[in-house]
């Protein structure tokens, strides 16, 4: 079988596979599968629903939904087709979602709910190319369609004339565009990246070469797919003809883990920090001896995870100590990750090395890559026969990467994008004349080839004495500590480093009710004995540090920061630019009167 040129080859092998269970998902409390013949058939209906609802060649197509088989199939309805997806995001607001639907000019889009349509048809007045809106689940409100009603149609379509499927297919070439996805806008407004077939195909050959599953795995689905992390592993799956669990919710994967038991799934550093941090406080309460057997084989892990790392084989005391607590410590924290568990991949932001660490000297092997939107997204990763904890892995095959001169990370290959949508003058800014994409990060390739970021160049805070402080070493370390939930460390054009902190408050409401500190919310927060848990936690940051580094003075804030009030990107990275105006006056404060 040749390698795919594009998205639609992708989907012609699952067209040939005979697979049961290509798709899982959940309905009244059941896991129910769509095998790869009803998958198929689907995706020709919607594709001949386009034709029909007058989507031309290149016509945008937005897609607002959570993880779903519906999903894929507008996906790959699309890309058979040759129209062009524009996912958003289900956490995006109503002006948001206009933003995208008026930029990108789509002229149809697919909605998950009545909830999520309703921001569409907010939107509607001032999307005039938006003639259809279709509704996964509903569409009886003025203005929308059923989506069982468009595919019936569709079904119907194609059954008189399956040929126009083909011939649209068929005409698909690797530099047609696929999709539009914006950018999340962490510092400004958002923009179209032009991904297309071949950007895509070519990320996906070079990462299902280097990650160890078959037709016989099955992958959890829950990192949203209108981002291009979970869309290209995604891809790979269908590549390899893997099973596709669609968990229910962010909030359900835990359950959704032991009853689908994955051999595999996709996460950003925040869901293996929040595994951790439960690990953690289970311990606290675990009795003594408990406790002790557990550091003991977590540091016994770590000694075998050294030993792997420079392809050594532990002796015959340290392999038998290891075998012991696997059967006792490591198995139990595996199982909570389901029963089958083989790996699990990370991306969307760096992963803390001590956390990989923790991880690995568990049994799980989380291969940590790295990449962006705009690069389809990975360019390197870490794998079975190559890795390095601590590191972003190698440079996937393909592409091509460099360190300039003020530290910045150059990308270049078949994965970068074709550019921003009619946005000439950014789309200069980010790739120069020689095809290298700038990616805004900062970092360096040690004599192994493995790649480390130390921070994002734009982030990097210059204090009022120019020197250069990288945040995310600082606010890695902190969030170690379980009492600390999310730090953001400040200073930019500053004489200091402050910090504002969002307690983990679970743990410390728990915490308050045992050693008698009661009250609401705002009062505990500036209760004495509070704020020294705090302190000493910035404490054991400022030892031994240089007085640029140090974090002078702190604040918690009261909340959570949250997606809903634009405080986080969907992908759970900190909008500072939001951030600094916000708490504003909590900032100011850190600084009045200076230190």
């Amino acid at each position: 079988m040749s390698d795919p040129r594009t998205l639609v080859d992708i989907f012609r092998n699952v067209e040939k596979l005979d697979k049961p269970d290509l798709l899982l998902f959940k309905r009244d409390g059941r896991w129910v599968p769509i095998s790869s013949a009803e998958f198929a058939a689907r995706v020709k209906a919607v594709s001949a629903a386009l034709g029909l609802m007058g989507v031309e060649p290149g016509g945008r197509v937005a897609l607002l939904s959570e993880n779903r088989p519906e999903w894929s199939i507008v996906d790959f309805a699309c890309q058979c087709y040759g129209a062009v997806l524009v996912p958003i995001f289900p956490t995006m607001m109503s002006e948001q979602v206009e933003y995208l639907l008026r930029d990108s000019g789509a002229t149809a889009a697919f909605a998950s709910t009545a909830a999520q349509a309703k921001k569409v048809l907010d939107a509607r007045p001032n999307c005039p190319a938006l003639a259809h809106l279709v509704v996964f689940d509903g569409g009886d409100e003025a203005g929308t369609r059923r989506f069982d009603e468009v595919l019936a149609e569709g079904a119907a379509a194609h059954q008189a004339d399956p040929a126009a499927f083909d011939r649209r297919a068929d005409a698909r070439q690797p530099g047609d565009l696929a999709t539009l996805i914006y950018t999340s806008g962490t510092t400004g407004e958002p923009k179209g990246a032009m991904l297309t077939h071949d950007n895509f195909v070519s990320n996906v050959l070079a990462g299902a070469g280097l990650m160890p599953f078959d037709s016989t795995a099955v992958a959890l689905s829950f990192l949203p797919l209108s981002h291009v992390f979970e869309r290209t592993i995604e891809y790979c799956y269908f590549y390899r003809g893997a099973t596709i669990a669609y968990a229910e919710s962010i909030e359900k994967v835990r359950d959704n883990l032991n009853e689908v038991h994955p051999h595999v799934f996709g996460a950003v550093p925040r869901v293996y920090e929040k595994v951790y941090a439960k690990i953690q406080e289970n311990l606290e309460k675990a009795p003594p001896l408990r406790r002790k057997l557990f550091q003991r084989a977590l540091d016994v892990g770590k000694e075998v995870t050294a030993l792997k790392a420079r392809k050594r084989t532990p002796g015959a005391l340290l392999a038998l100590q290891h075998m012991v607590f696997d059967k006792l410590v490591y198995s139990k924290v595996r199982a909570s990750l389901g029963q089958r568990f083989r790996f699990a991949i990370s991306g969307g932001a760096p992963l803390a090395k001590d956390l990989a660490e923790f991880f690995w000297a568990m049994g799980v092997e989380i291969y940590e890559g790295y990449g962006l939107t705009e690069t389809s997204p990975v360019i390197t990763l870490n794998c079975v026969s190559a890795w390095r904890l601590g590191s972003v892995g190698r440079v996937v095959p393909g592409v091509e990467v460099k360190i300039a001169e003020d530290g910045e990370i150059l990308a270049r290959g078949p994965n970068i994008m074709k550019g921003y949508w009619n946005k000439a003058q950014a789309t200069r800014d980010a790739i120069d004349p020689e095809g290298w994409f700038h990616t805004g990060d900062i970092g360096h390739v040690d004599e192994d080839g493995f790649l480390a970021i130390t921070d994002r160049k734009k982030e990097l805070i210059v204090n009022s004495n120019g020197k250069n402080i990288a945040p995310a070493p600082i606010e890695g370390f902190l969030k170690g500590d379980p009492f600390v939930s999310l730090p953001i460390v400040i200073g930019d054009r500053r004489k200091f480093l402050s910090c504002l902190i969002v307690p983990n408050f679970e743990k410390l409401e728990e915490w308050a009710a045992t050693h008698g500190v009661g009250g609401r919310r705002e009062d505990l927060l500036v209760d004495p004995k509070v704020t020294q848990i705090y302190q000493k936690a910035v404490d054991r940051w400022n030892k031994g540090k240089p007085h640029e580094q140090t974090i002078v003075k702190f604040s918690l804030l009261p909340r959570e920061l949250s997606i809903d009030d634009g405080e986080l990107t969907p992908t759970l990275k900190v909008k500072r630019r939001i951030i600094d105006q916000r708490y504003k006056g909590v900032i100011d404060d850190m600084y009045s009167g200076e230190a």
